[in-house]
C-alpha cells in the first residue's frame, strides 16, 4: 500500500481559496508544473524561496508514493520590461548592455540558478523547457486561439479578445477580479490603439528592426507573449488538464489569470485544478531592493560578502530558516532570525546523530507512533513544514531527555524515531548535514573536544584508565560530558 492512501492531503487551492482535499485526475500519477525563472540575471532570494517552497511540495508528493511528472520552465525570450506589452526583451536588454548575445546571457544566468538551487539542495524538475525551444507550438497554439474566435491580428501583433472571452468564461477568477473594475481602472497607453480593448494581452508581438530576438509567424516576424509560453509548455508534457500549478504571489495577475484563459480558449477545458501561490521574502522588515540596497543574493549569504548580515550561514540553514515559515505567508530574513535558525539546526541534527548511543529499556515513556503520524498530520495539512519542524522538536526534546535519563525508549522505538527524522529531515525538508560555524567559536569547541576525545579513546585501548578518567572528569568539570556509544563517542554541553 502506497502512503497516500492511508494520508489524506489538503492542499490551500488559490482559485477556491480555500483547503481542499487532494485528488489526482490519474490515480497515484501527480502533474504539477511551476513558472519557472527569467534567465536574464543571478537568481535572487524572492525567487530561492519560491523554488525551495514547490521542492518541498515535490518531495513530499514522492514520499507519500505518488509518481509525478514536475515540469519547470525556463523564460528565455518574450518577458518584456516590467511585465508590460511594451519595451524592450529583459535578455535582450542585458544582452545589449553586456555587449554579449542573448543566448550568451541565457546560458550565463541559466548556469547560476541551477548552481544556486543545488546548493540548496533542490531537485532538479522532471521536464526544464525553455520558451525558444517551443516557438512552434506558441504559433500553433496562438492559431487554435484565433480560430475559435478569441484572438484577432492587428498589424503584425496577435492580441487575445478578453471582452470575447468574458462573455461565456470569467477573467478574473484566480485573482478575484471583476471585468468591469478592470476596464474602469484601465489607463490609455501609447501604442495600444491597435487592440480592441485596453484590457487585451499579446499572444504575438511584431519585432521592431532594432528587436534582437525575433522568428517568422504567420502574422510576420515577432516574438511570442510572456503568458503564451506557460500555457503551451504546460499542456505539451501535461495534458490540458493537470493537478497542480505553482508560482510567486506576484505571478497570479496578470500572468495565471492570462494562463487560465489562453488554456481555455484553446482546449475548452480548464487547465489546473489546483493553484498553489508563495508569498514574498522581505530583509529587515522592507521589500527587498536592488535600488535601496535592502537587498542581498544568495552567493552572498552564503560568503557572508554583505553589509545586510553579520556572517556566513549555510545554504542548509537557510533552507531550514526559510522552511520555518508556510509558503503562503510573508517571511522577513533577518541577521537575528537566521542565528536563531542556525542553532536550531544543529540541535535538531545533533539529536538525530544521537538516536544510536541512547541507552535502549523494557518500555518507552513517549508514544513514538502517534508522534510519527502528527509530523505527517502537519504535511498533510497544505505542506505545514512550520507545524512539521514543530513536532521533530518535540522528537529533540525526548532523545535529550533519554540521553539525560530522564525518560526512556526501547529498540523498537528507537529504530522507528531514527527512521522517521531522517525521512522527514532529508527527504521531505530536504536538509543537509553541515559543519557549524566557527564565527561563534562552535567550530573551535567541535575541533578541541575531538581531540581530547581521541586522546581518551587511545588511553583506554593502551588500559591507560588514570589518564582517560582525568580526560573525562576534567571535561565534566567544564561542563562537557561525554556519552559512549558502540561506534562512537558523542559529546553534550551542559548549558
Amino acid at each position: 500500500m502506497k502512503r497516500y492512501e492511508t494520508q489524506e492531503l489538503k492542499i490551500y487551492n488559490s482559485i477556491k481559496g480555500e483547503k481542499e482535499v487532494f485528488k489526482p485526475i490519474n490515480d497515484g500519477m501527480v502533474g504539477m508544473y511551476v513558472c519557472g525563472p527569467t534567465v536574464y540575471n543571478n537568481v535572487h532570494l524572492g525567487n530561492c524561496r519560491t523554488f525551495i517552497s514547490f521542492d518541498l511540495v515535490f518531495r513530499y508528493l514522492k514520499h507519500l508514493g505518488y509518481k509525478i511528472r514536475y515540469v519547470r520552465n525556463i523564460t528565455d525570450a518574450g518577458h518584456l520590461e516590467n511585465d508590460a506589452e511594451e519595451g524592450e526583451d529583459r535578455i535582450a536588454k542585458k544582452a545589449r548592455l553586456e555587449e554579449l548575445e542573448p543566448m550568451e546571457i541565457v546560458q550565463k544566468y541559466t548556469i547560476d540558478f541551477h548552481d544556486i538551487l543545488s546548493l540548496f539542495n533542490n531537485i532538479p524538475p522532471s521536464i526544464e523547457p525553455t520558451a525558444t525551444g517551443h516557438i512552434v507550438e506558441q504559433i500553433e497554439i496562438i492559431k487554435k486561439i484565433i480560430d475559435n474566435g478569441l484572438a484577432y491580428e492587428a498589424n503584425g501583433n496577435v492580441y487575445f479578445d478578453v471582452l470575447k472571452y468574458n462573455e461565456n468564461n470569467h477573467y478574473g477568477i484566480l485573482s478575484g477580479r471583476k471585468i468591469e473594475d478592470l476596464i474602469a481602472n484601465t489607463r490609455s497607453l501609447a501604442g495600444q490603439e491597435e487592440k480592441k480593448n485596453p484590457q487585451d494581452f499579446a499572444l504575438w508581438k511584431r519585432a521592431e528592426p532594432q528587436h534582437i530576438m525575433r522568428w517568422p509567424s504567420p502574422w510576420g516576424v515577432g516574438f511570442p507573449g510572456w503568458h503564451i509560453e506557460c500555457t503551451v509548455m504546460s499542456s505539451k508534457y501535461l495534458g490540458d488538464s493537470f493537478d497542480i500549478h505553482g508560482g510567486g504571489m506576484d505571478l497570479k495577475f496578470p500572468h495565471h489569470e492570462c494562463e487560465i484563459a489562453q488554456g481555455k480558449a484553446a482546449s475548452g477545458k480548464d487547465p489546473v485544478n489546483y493553484w498553489m501561490h508563495a508569498n514574498m521574502l522581505t530583509l529587515n522588515g522592507k521589500k527587498m531592493a536592488k535600488s535601496t540596497g535592502n537587498n542581498i543574493l544568495p552567493r552572498e549569504l552564503f560568503t557572508g560578502e554583505n553589509t545586510n548580515l553579520s556572517k556566513a550561514y549555510a545554504p542548509s540553514v537557510a533552507r531550514f530558516f526559510m522552511l520555518q515559515a508556510n509558503y503562503r505567508s510573508i517571511l522577513d530574513f533577518s541577521d537575528e532570525a537566521l542565528q536563531a535558525a542556525e542553532k536550531g539546526f544543529h540541535r535538531l541534527m545533533n539529536a538525530y546523530q544521537d538516536i544510536e548511543l541512547l541507552e535502549s529499556s523494557a518500555s518507552s515513556s513517549f508514544d513514538v507512533k502517534q508522534w510519527k503520524q502528527s509530523c505527517y498530520d502537519a504535511m498533510n495539512d497544505d505542506f505545514n513544514s512550520p507545524v512539521l519542524i514543530a513536532q521533530l522538536f518535540e522528537a529533540v526534546k525526548f532523545i535529550n531527555s533519554v540521553k539525560a535519563e530522564k525518560a526512556k525508549i526501547t529498540e523498537a522505538d528507537k529504530a522507528l524515531i531514527k527512521d522517521t527524522l531522517s525521512d522527514f529531515i532529508f527527504d521531505v525538508l530536504g536538509l543537509e548535514e553541515v559543519e557549524k560555524t566557527q564565527d561563534d567559536g562552535s567550530g573551535k569547541v567541535d575541533s578541541l573536544v575531538s581531540i581530547l576525545i581521541k586522546i581518551r579513546n587511545k588511553a583506554r585501548a593502551d588500559k591507560d584508565f588514570k589518564t582517560a578518567d582525568t580526560v573525562r572528569d576534567q571535561l565534566i568539570e567544564m561542563g562537557i560530558e561525554l556519552k559512549d556509544g558502540k561506534d562512537r563517542t558523542a559529546y553534550s554541553i551542559k548549558s
